[in-house]
């Protein structure tokens, strides 16, 4: 039987169930549950860094973003206030649109 050892999304162990496969899961602490966002927030950067195509990195993009809900959620904020924040942001120092890259600044 493979070891996963990771965080999943919550419908998942009634897809195993589903297939007939026996399965073991355990409901987090809420510290161990911030790490293992945060791992699989790393794993699924990772894909999305790894894909080739715009269907795919949509996909990698949306498992992003359903992370970032999470966590939104378990530091006590909503994705709507997330927003508020990320607006506030972009306004005061904009955002990616124009695509700029800083080579370098100089003290005078």
């Amino acid at each position: 039987m493979p070891v996963y050892n990771k965080l999943v999304r919550d419908r998942i162990p009634e897809i195993i169930a589903n297939t007939g496969v026996q399965f073991s899961t355990r409901i987090l602490d809420d510290q161990e549950f911030l790490q293992e966002l945060k791992n699989k927030l790393k794993e699924e950067l990772e894909e999305y860094l790894n894909t080739n195509n715009d269907k795919d990195a949509i996909e990698e993009l949306a498992d992003l973003l359903e992370l970032i809900h999470a966590l939104a959620d378990r530091h006590g904020s909503s994705f709507e206030k997330l927003e508020e924040v990320r607006e506030k942001k972009a306004e005061k120092r904009g955002g990616f649109k124009e695509k700029i890259f800083l080579i370098e600044t100089k003290n005078e």
